[in-house]
């Protein structure tokens, strides 16, 4: 949830958008050194002799390129807004790898609506098309947003449908480069009616890796996804599996099994994703939890395929790697710096304790939500477990003793 009353100030926003700017900082590694210079600006600071740790000369985005990005958004009329502001959508920020600013163009009340995405195959057919704009046009209608990547075929005809009822197209590179180019006009449309998002600097042209990027915004942002048509190894599985990871609903549309078009959207409902054959099938899922509030439920078990380890080392920034730099659970907006040195010998052993409740808890989700090196993690573990404060289960799973 976004925190009451937080927001930048203008020297705050600079400051983060010139170390997400900066070389080798995603959204993992710039939620960690938040966390732990205290902010930006602390951060921006300590990066020189970070980079120096690791052999490397990181190149930092200087005020100057900052301030030109901003003058430059400024002029388009777009908004940068930051993580834990009360515009970030809230679906969004629940994510791991939330972007720490995002651009958006348009309309943003259409941010604070729930969304579903619609995503498949960019050679789509006939049929595919005419779902899809039936299923946009009736979700619509049912209060939802529609959320997809502006690409051709299931994309183009998913915004295309839902322009009065309110569409988000997330962009692959920044505000001013629409790909394909042929759906600039569709753009301009979205941009009166809906929102244009995009996490990448203006003349930002996308890249191979800028469209997975953009898939786990567009899965990100909404709270199922539904695949119309996709071939077996389809961008839009991309969007699947991270629509899963990310704890979202995860539907998939049947066809053919003589069509290679559907060969993927078949797999995805062998391996547990909802069959959506009707808009139906998506609302009957999705209102109950908005009504419950439990916006971001279990979502089905997809195939190994799609969610295995392997999948998982695809690399989507090049971050900053040091040992003692590890991804952090949360951001914490803009604290006082804490100390670099002196926390207390017991800090790190009691932060372990508050983290391990009843329920067995993996030693990766310990050490993730910790935000402390694995070896001093296993280390305290080890005392504990001396102690008799802590049992170790099957499996590996930790929790507290009776």
């Amino acid at each position: 949830m976004a925190m009451a009353g937080f927001a930048l100030d203008d020297r705050q926003r600079l400051d983060w958008l010139r170390l997400i700017r900066s070389e080798s900082i995603g959204p993992r590694t710039f939620r960690t050194l938040v966390n732990r210079f205290g902010g930006a600006a602390g951060a921006l600071d300590a990066l020189p002799e970070l980079g120096r740790q690791a052999g490397r000369t990181l190149r930092l985005c200087t005020p100057a390129e900052a301030e030109r990005e901003f003058e430059a958004l400024r002029r388009r009329g777009a908004h940068l807004i930051a993580l834990g502001e009360a515009a970030y959508p809230v679906p969004l920020q629940a994510i791991d790898s939330a972007p720490p600013l995002i651009a958006i163009e348009g309309d943003p009340a259409v941010l604070g609506r729930p969304c579903v995405a619609l995503v498949g195959s960019r050679n789509a057919s006939a049929a595919g098309l005419k779902f899809t704009a039936t299923l946009a046009r009736e979700l619509g209608e049912a209060g939802f947003v529609v959320v997809s990547g502006l690409a051709r075929g299931i994309d183009t005809a998913a915004h295309q449908a839902s322009l009065e009822s309110g569409t988000i197209a997330v962009l692959a590179g920044g505000l001013d480069e629409a790909y394909p180019p042929q759906n600039i006009p569709l753009l301009e449309r979205i941009r009166e009616r809906g929102a244009a998002l995009s996490e990448m600097p203006l003349g930002w042209v996308p890249r191979g890796r800028d469209f997975p990027r953009r898939n786990r915004l567009v899965s990100g942002l909404a709270l199922g996804t539904v695949v119309v048509e996709a071939a077996r190894k389809s961008g839009s599985l991309i969007t699947a599996r991270f629509a899963n990871e990310q704890g979202r609903q995860v539907f998939a549309v049947p066809g053919s099994p003589l069509d290679p078009r559907a060969e993927g959207g078949n797999h995805l409902i062998r391996e547990g994703a909802i069959l959506c054959a009707e808009t139906a099938h998506v609302v009957d899922v999705l209102a109950p939890m908005l009504r419950q509030g439990d916006l971001f439920g279990s979502a089905p078990i997809l195939a190994r395929e799609e969610t295995g380890p392997e999948r998982r080392k695809e690399a989507l920034w090049d971050e900053l790697d040091l040992p003692e730099i590890l991804p952090a659970p949360k951001l914490e907006l803009e604290g006082e710096p804490p100390p670099r040195e002196g926390y207390g010998d017991d800090a790190p052993r009691r932060r372990l304790l508050d983290l391990i409740g009843a329920t067995p808890m993996a030693l990766d989700d310990l050490v993730r939500a910790s935000g402390q090196p694995v070896r001093e993690v296993s280390r305290i573990l080890l005392e504990l477990e001396l102690e008799g404060m802590v049992l170790r289960h099957a499996g590996g799973a930790l929790s507290r003793s009776a």
